[in-house]
This record gives structure tokens, sequence and C-alpha cells, in this order.
């Protein structure tokens, strides 16, 4: 059964903290994590204060035993443990379940960097999304490794989600022939941008409207 709230999904995760000097309970600290971060606090010390802040009612309400929230390093070296896949599994589950996979019938692809995340000459964090309009959720996310692109990702990234019934959508980047295969082999459809990096394809495309518009021409000047 699907996690019902967020918080019951983030209580899936199994612990990377070792058994000795476990102080807070995990569901605890993520759930602090998430509503800091949901009130618009994007760095570990912001969180950390949002938690202090609120004092012990927060920390009760939360899980914590001790009525006190964690400070910026304990926080740092919890969430530094975490392996990113099962945290945006759990993610995606609990998403699943609160949303009904007949009232979508569109998946829009699309790649970002992710906001902060750049640091000095290290590059910026970049994902590859699979984002349903029709609920404005975004239902999986996947990581574009630094020796990949967003082609691949992508492929990985349809590789988990149910996929009939849907119509696909992409620019350029995803327009791709075993990209296309993989969405017509899972019962589904797609609409991707060709531009330059498809030349032949691009070609063919026009040629095809050039045809039509001049069958119409004809016919036109022809009908009755």
């Amino acid at each position: 059964m699907p996690p019902r709230t967020l918080y019951d999904a983030l209580a899936t995760l199994p612990d990377p903290r070792s058994r000795h000097g476990r102080v807070h309970p995990l569901p605890a600290v993520l759930g602090l994590v998430a509503l800091a971060l949901l009130m618009g606090r994007k760095s570990l010390s912001g969180i950390a204060r949002f938690g202090r802040q609120h004092g012990t009612p927060l920390a009760h309400a939360l899980g914590f035993r001790r009525g006190q929230t964690p400070t910026t390093s304990t926080l740092s070296r919890t969430l530094r443990r975490f392996d990113a896949q099962q945290l945006e599994g759990a993610l995606s589950r609990w998403i699943e379940g609160r949303i009904d996979p007949a009232a979508f019938e569109h998946l829009a692809l699309d790649g970002k960097t992710l906001r902060g995340s750049r640091e000095g000459e290290v590059p910026g964090l970049h994902l590859v999304a699979a984002f349903a309009p029709a609920v404005a959720a975004v239902l999986a996310q996947v990581r574009v490794d630094s020796r990949t692109n967003e082609h691949k990702a992508a492929l990985e990234l349809l590789g988990i989600l149910p996929l009939t019934g849907k119509v696909v959508t992409g620019d350029a980047m995803f327009c791709q022939r075993d990209l296309a295969k993989q969405v017509i082999e899972a019962g589904g459809d797609y609409v991707l941008v060709a531009k330059n990096n498809q030349p032949a394809l691009v070609i063919d495309i026009e040629g095809g409207f050039a045809f039509a518009t001049a069958a119409r021409s004809i016919a036109a000047a022809t009908s009755p």
C-alpha cells in the first residue's frame, strides 16, 4: 500500500546511520527538513534555525524524543549518508498513492540544473524529470550523470513510469529513435520536437507537409 502522507513515505527509508550514537529519530529529522523546505528555508543552517525558532512544540509534533531539533552539523552528517535513489523512490511512491493515473494523459520530459547546487568550479546537479501538468506533479526524476546525457537519463526514467495511454512530450534533446521506441512499446504515444540534431527527419517532415499542402491546392483547384 502506498504511504498516505509525506511523513509516512519518509519513514519507510532505511536509516543509513550507525546504531551507536543515534539521538534523533530519522523520520523526525526528515520531517523537519521537509517542513522547513516548504517554509522557504534553503540551507542546512536555515533548517536548523527553523527548528530552534519553533522550539519544543514543533519538536514533539515531529517525533523528537528530547524536545530538541538537530544542529546544522547533525543534519549535514545525516543527509550526506542518504541514497538519493531510495529517497526519490519513496517520494515517487507517495505521489503515485495520491494521484489517480486516469487523471492525466500528458507526461512532459524536461531537464534542469538544480538551483543552488553549483559550487565554485563544480557544476550543478542536473536532473531529468517527468512532469504531469494536469495534476501539477513531478512523478519521478533521475540524475544526469557526468558520463551520460539527458537522453540516456530519460530512457532510465521512462523505464520506471507507467506509459500506457499516456502522451510523452519533450524538446529536441529527447527526439531519439530508441526513446520513441520505448514509449510505443510501453503502450504510449509521443510528441517530440525535431531540430537540427535530426536533419534527415526534419527534411522528411518538411517534405510530408509540403506534399500535403500541394495536394490540398490541387484538390481546391480541380474540385467541382
